[in-house]
């Protein structure tokens, strides 16, 4: 697209980079809740996702800490919010999934 100015080809970019963020960490939410529900039948929905969300959190500040040690990357707090947002979406969707799904049953 040569119609494309500098600073749409860059705003384009950031914003492709930011949603594999947050889909990255929405996927980490989603797996991390199953695995601590681990197939169990007792109902601590709310547990599994606090810890899920505790390890979300840490994955991302330690993904953005090992960045400022990369000399061709860049670490942000911003980068950080975005993955937790993704990961709380994430949960957020599986939550709701077995709720629907245990009183449908």
């Amino acid at each position: 697209m040569p119609a494309l100015s500098d600073a749409n080809v860059h705003l384009i970019h950031g914003v492709i980079r930011k949603l594999a963020h947050v889909t990255e960490y929405f996927v980490l939410g989603l797996l991390l809740f199953r695995a601590f529900k681990n197939n169990s039948t007792d109902i601590k929905t709310w547990r599994w996702a606090s810890y899920s969300m505790m390890v979300i959190i840490l994955f991302a500040l330690a993904d953005e800490f090992h960045q400022s040690f990369v000399v061709t990357r860049t670490s942000s707090f911003i980068d950080v919010g975005i993955d937790i947002v993704g990961g709380f979406l994430g949960l957020s969707t599986t939550v709701i999934w077995n709720h629907l799904r245990r009183n449908a049953s």
